[in-house]
């Protein structure tokens, strides 16, 4: 049997704020696994930390890190708090919800529709209410932008170019990411594409505007794509991730299939939402339920507890 202990490790920001008692999630955990018998530890994490935690007896958890270990799961938020996951692996694309079936007729539409409806105004405020179509694709980027990583079907760069030859005569606006630090090489490359296009206009941040007012999103599996669902804004996935299910992804339909998809099969958009955020991951502010979720995750994944 395994040491009854528990080990997280966190970054500065968050481990002071753990010791605070101000991560919501994180005191969920400790209390479940206090709970039932077991010692947390708060720990500073580092590689050389994570490396030690594989030798030591019980478990380790991470914030995002790769739980490279048996005795390791990964935790990660679920793009909106107070919503969380644990994880075996740290890729999105192999979450338990990315091997998931979903289908919009087991989900109440009336309940859907409710629990979208406030959570919208919550995280929007009133710019779904104001959604409409200008005629704008969003390209949500994230970073690399020349480079062709291996959950891609192609680079950024490249499926900016499916994307211009596909736009007819729609405006083509490039997000790029506010926390990215993109290289002089990235930034020529998308001044010479918009500088060759008129279409074509690229901005820093901005994605809830963006959101209101375009026709649809294309990303490799930036979260806009997801939060473009509360402003019931189609999508299309060039990059492989969690939130697949109701997109269009290039990896199995390729870019003819996928454009013609996103065009003629509108998502369930509330259904989809409320199963995806509310039904397949961790409330954190939920007394007892979160701590028996945390608990049964773990367990699900091997853990003795």
């Amino acid at each position: 049997m395994e040491a009854r202990i528990l080990r997280i490790y966190l970054d500065d920001v968050m481990l002071d704020m753990a010791q605070r008692g101000e991560f919501g999630f994180v005191a969920r955990v400790t209390k479940a696994f206090e709970g039932v018998g077991f010692r947390v530890e708060l720990r500073r994490n580092s590689f050389q930390e994570r490396l030690k935690s594989a030798a030591r007896n019980g478990y380790s958890l991470f914030l995002m890190d790769d739980p490279f270990h048996p005795k390791s799961l990964t935790m990660r938020k679920s793009y909106y708090f107070p919503f969380w996951r644990i994880e075996a692996t740290p890729k999105r694309w192999e979450f338990e919800v990315a091997k998931k079936t979903f289908d919009p007729a087991e989900i109440d539409t009336d309940v859907a529709q409710n629990w979208v409806g406030n959570w919208r105004k919550w995280l929007f405020k009133r710019g779904p209410e104001t959604a409409g179509r200008t005629g704008l694709i969003y390209v949500a980027l994230q970073g690399k932008l020349l480079e062709h990583r291996s959950f891609q079907t192609m680079s950024p760069i490249d499926m900016i170019a499916e994307v211009q030859a596909r736009a007819g005569d729609k405006r083509i606006l490039l997000g790029l990411h506010p926390g990215e630090d993109y290289s002089d090489e990235e930034r020529a490359t998308l001044d010479a594409i918009a500088a060759n296009d008129p279409r074509v206009a690229v901005q820093t941040g901005g994605m809830e505007e963006a959101l209101r007012v375009c026709d649809f999103v294309i990303t490799q599996n930036s979260a806009a794509a997801l939060s473009g669902f509360f402003f019931e804004k189609p999508a299309i996935l060039f990059g492989e991730c969690d939130f697949h299910h109701q997109m269009p992804r290039v990896s199995q339909l390729g870019v003819d299939e996928a454009w013609r998809q996103l065009e003629s099969t509108p998502p369930a958009y509330a259904e989809y939402l409320y199963w995806f955020v509310a039904l397949n991951s961790i409330k954190a502010d939920v007394e007892g339920e979160a701590e028996a979720k945390i608990l049964a995750t773990c367990k699900r994944f091997g853990w003795d507890v």
